[in-house]
């Protein structure tokens, strides 16, 4: 069975969801530094979307209580907004999902507070060349299980990381998940064949320990067994016949126009 695709024009009102979730995070990117709080965040990102005429994702999404994800350091995904300042050291990975006249983008950051520790920065580095390289094969023609095998090549390659295999990205469109999921891992079968107008959530999470991960009394935070810190990157891309069209970052146009 075949992936689910959406029209050109139905990829290009993602778009217009996917601009409001890069600008976001770029503008928060630029917020982060010693003292803040992922509460300044959030509200910081409350305040942009309403802005733009778009709706959180995640706010009230099976009860979720915050507008972004903001997970430090141990966290790896879903950590909610507090209070605790962020420190010189610490790494922070966001997530934001926002609606545009029905549709939704989604995508995430990690970011290093002030001054890395070397490892910690490598680890943020091989987080994003794996899912760089997992756009890359984005391309009409390619399975689905070719995303995954790019993401384990790539981390693999940087260093002896953990990959997490209990969360993976997703199909994303008028629903924040939809069908696939999309593994951060090679499987035993490709998969079915990227079509033009496949939309696709992806998401590596790496650690530098461990990739067992277990979830608090909140229900949401993930944080890995062993304490290692993770990184976490996502973008919402469209396979066009032009090439993969990341949708949530503003730098990039449409493939072939």
């Amino acid at each position: 069975m075949g992936l689910a695709t959406k029209t050109p024009d139905q990829v290009r009102a993602m778009r217009a969801a996917g601009l409001v979730v890069g600008h976001t995070l770029a503008a928060l990117r630029e917020a982060i530094e010693p003292g803040v709080t992922p509460k300044d965040l959030d509200a910081a990102a409350a305040a942009m979307i309403e802005q733009a005429g778009a709706t959180p994702s995640f706010l009230g999404y099976h009860g979720y209580p915050a507008t972004i994800c903001t997970s430090v350091n141990d966290v790896v995904v879903h950590g909610i907004p507090d209070d605790r300042p962020l420190r010189d050291g610490d790494v922070i990975s966001i997530d934001c999902g926002a609606i545009v006249d029905g549709w939704h983008g989604d995508a995430a950051i990690t970011v290093g507070v002030g001054a890395l520790a070397p490892t910690v920065a490598a680890l943020v580095e091989a987080c994003e060349a794996s899912l760089v390289a997992a756009i890359a094969v984005m391309i009409a023609g390619a399975r689905l299980g070719d995303i995954g095998a790019a993401v384990q090549t790539s981390v693999q390659s940087a260093g002896p990381y953990g990959i997490l295999t209990d969360f993976t990205g997703h199909g994303i469109g008028r629903s924040m998940h939809e069908a696939p999921f999309v593994p951060n891992y090679r499987t035993r079968r490709r998969g079915p064949r990227l079509e033009p107008g496949v939309v696709l959530a992806v998401e590596p999470m790496i650690t530098l320990g461990s990739a067992q991960v277990s979830t608090d009394a909140d229900d949401w935070t993930v944080r890995t067994d062993d304490g290692s810190v993770s990184a976490h990157v996502e973008h919402t891309i469209a396979v066009t016949a032009h090439g993969p069209w990341v949708l949530t970052d503003p730098s990039t146009a449409e493939p072939g126009r």
